[in-house]
């Protein structure tokens, strides 16, 4: 089923819908759940899973995949469950691992493999240092200067002005192709 342009379309289409509601899934999730049901639709009609196609509403599906992110996030006691934590949107070290895409793109020849373990990497310490204010464990693990992140902030700031341009797709997009390379979906 998996390999029909049926299929494809499907959860191509599923996920378009569920990005104008605003609602992220991975493509796997999405792809396993239109599976599911088209295989629960064939069995309960009757009928072969090519002909199930007929009853598929993608707006449907993503609405309910919509409602089932909703309940689950309102159901939970977690504050901001089901979301990945995320600073502020003009942090200047964010912007900062997005200025580094371009580059790194470019001195990797491509290999987008390469690129996402520099950004996650980059990514993952950042956060460590904007919680370090937090974690118990890290009292004293930067020497006797502390660990003042508005301080670190302030520094990337003055060493780089304009950096809150990276936040501009366009700027970004700009960037990559500068380095030679364009991202599209096939």
């Amino acid at each position: 089923m998996r390999n029909t342009k049926a299929f494809k379309e499907a959860v191509a289409q599923t996920l378009t819908e569920l990005a104008r509601r605003g609602v992220t899934f991975a493509p796997a999730t999405v792809e396993d759940t239109i599976e599911k049901n088209m295989i629960m639709v064939a069995e309960r009609l009757g009928i072969q899973v090519r002909s199930a196609w007929r009853y598929f509403d993608t707006a449907a599906m993503a609405e309910g995949l919509a409602r089932s992110r909703s309940s689950y996030e309102e159901s939970s006691s977690e504050k901001g469950v089901g979301q990945a934590p995320m600073p502020p949107i003009d942090n200047p070290e964010l912007a900062l691992v997005l200025a580094g895409v371009p580059d790194s793109l470019a001195q990797s020849g491509g290999d987008l493999y390469a690129v996402i373990i520099n950004v996650a990497v980059n990514a993952w310490m950042a956060g460590h240092i904007h919680g370090e204010d937090g974690c118990t464990g890290c009292d004293g693990s930067r020497g006797p200067a502390g660990h003042d992140w508005e301080a670190r902030m302030r520094t990337i700031t003055e060493l780089q002005p304009n950096i809150t341009k990276w936040f501009d797709r366009d700027v970004w997009t700009a960037a990559i192709n500068d380095a030679g390379y364009v991202v599209t979906r096939r």
